[in-house]
């Protein structure tokens, strides 16, 4: 039985295509202007977000038997998985749902258990230059905050739990999340790929604090400081 539920842990753009290779191979549709395939693309996916995605997804195709909807996102809040998880678990007769995000870290057990991971297509004539700037610029935040005296990390952690309004919050929190990944990634890259206990306990601990962050109830404040004292100084 083919499964009609999947998330795909890549860019919006990549993760898009990946989708569509899916759908063209597996369903056989034609995937260009065809009303039968809706794409949205997200930046925060927000609970009334979902709503309308499963607004979007109870409709019946309209010129074919299947109905396809790919939502990418950059982050998912867990209101917003929680709203989406009866639809992922139970699609409208022959409708087929992708959910992309640039990390599955911060997705939810009960989500992640009703899809199945579609690994992501990679298009080698690509243009690289987003991806470039948009890896160096979180290779930079990653190390000014590791690298920071404890008082300029309690300053980068005061700020990034600070906003004026509620959209800078938001940007504050996805910065928030950027540090804990690249800390993520700098622990495997020292430890070569090797998990021993030790590691591992800390590995888990950065996948806990990490989920915190895409509950908007969570202290953005208390979860850094957190952080910063588990991290080990020579983390660099």
């Amino acid at each position: 039985m083919r499964h009609h539920a999947f998330v795909i842990e890549a860019e919006a753009e990549e993760g898009i295509k990946t989708a569509q290779a899916w759908v063209e191979k597996e369903l056989m549709m034609e995937v260009k202007g065809n009303p039968d395939i809706v794409v949205l693309r997200y930046g925060l996916l927000l609970v009334e977000d979902a709503r309308r995605v499963s607004e979007l997804a109870a409709g019946a195709p309209f010129v074919g038997e299947h109905k396809v909807v790919i939502i990418a996102a950059s982050r998912a809040y867990h209101e917003a998985q929680n709203a989406l998880l009866k639809l992922f678990e139970e699609p409208p007769p022959g409708t087929y749902l992708f959910l992309i995000l640039p990390s599955l870290g911060g997705l939810l057990p009960t989500l992640r258990s009703r899809v199945q991971v579609l690994s992501p297509y990679r298009d080698v004539r690509r243009p690289t230059s987003d991806v470039g700037r948009r890896t160096s610029h979180t290779s930079e935040t990653v190390e000014e905050f590791l690298k920071a005296s404890r008082e300029k990390r309690s300053a980068i952690i005061k700020k990034l739990a600070s906003g004026s309004d509620e959209e800078e919050r938001r940007e504050n929190r996805e910065e928030a999340i950027v540090i804990v990944n690249g800390i993520e990634r700098a622990v495997y890259q020292q430890n070569r790929g090797f998990t021993k206990p030790p590691v591992a306990q800390l590995l888990s601990e950065i996948q806990t604090l990490r989920g915190h962050l895409y509950d908007r109830s969570a202290p953005v404040r208390m979860i850094l400081e957190h952080l910063s004292f588990v991290i080990p100084k020579n983390l660099v």
